[in-house]
């Protein structure tokens, strides 16, 4: 895992850049990069996500501050474009700033807050962001499990939405983020409404609600 992208990392003098300059100094100057051995860090929770549908891969290590239950440090590896890279560099520093973010705030963080605090990215990789999101989650989760708190912990939840060929909400989210923005784009990268075509009025109706959220269309 590391925190460069060739398609990128040989456009050192920014030429041809298509990205916010919030970005593109996320990106050539990443904070709080984990340089250390991750074995050699010791972290109350860690996070692992990825995507292979665009390659992209991210962990999240972070401390917490148990009197205040805010996140104290927040460090990270990620594998992927330019975009994974910087919505994880700017992540960690939302959830530590002003003293550090608490836990339950900190489990709420949309794709959009990345992105706004991004000025934004191209459609294209809005996806990317979901990444930190989750893995956000994913390590506070992790926290939860060791320190005994169970009860805290919140889960990614799947629904079947076309039964004929078992394709999730999640699935469907994911096309939309990855670019999709028709049912036929969703058709085509998912397969749902192939069979039988009773799901397509519920997955057009849930094309729209991603797209409002993610995209704000």
């Amino acid at each position: 895992m590391t925190n460069s992208n060739n398609s990128h990392a040989n456009q050192q003098d920014g030429a041809g850049w298509v990205y916010s300059d919030t970005v593109k100094e996320h990106f050539f100057n990443p904070k709080n990069l984990l340089q250390e051995n991750p074995k050699n860090y010791k972290a109350d929770g860690v996070g692992y996500v990825g995507s292979p549908a665009c390659g992209d891969m991210m962990k999240i290590w972070i401390k917490v501050d148990k009197l205040t239950d805010t996140i104290a440090e927040c460090k990270w590896q990620t594998f992927g474009c330019a975009s994974a890279i910087a919505s994880t560099s700017i992540l960690s520093i939302m959830v530590t700033e002003k003293g550090g973010m608490a836990l339950e705030d900190a489990m709420k963080i949309t794709p959009q807050d990345i992105v706004n605090r991004l000025s934004g990215l191209p459609d294209k990789k809005i996806h990317c962001s979901v990444l930190g999101d989750k893995a956000i989650r994913a390590a506070i989760n992790d926290y939860f499990r060791k320190s005994k708190q169970e009860h805290r912990i919140i889960k990614e939840k799947s629904e079947i939405i076309c039964r004929c060929l078992d394709v999730t909400n999640t699935e469907i989210e994911n096309a939309v983020l990855e670019g999709g923005k028709k049912f036929e784009d969703i058709q085509k990268r998912t397969k749902a409404g192939t069979g039988c075509g009773a799901c397509r009025p519920r997955v057009e109706r849930m094309i729209e609600q991603y797209k409002m959220q993610y995209y704000g269309e």
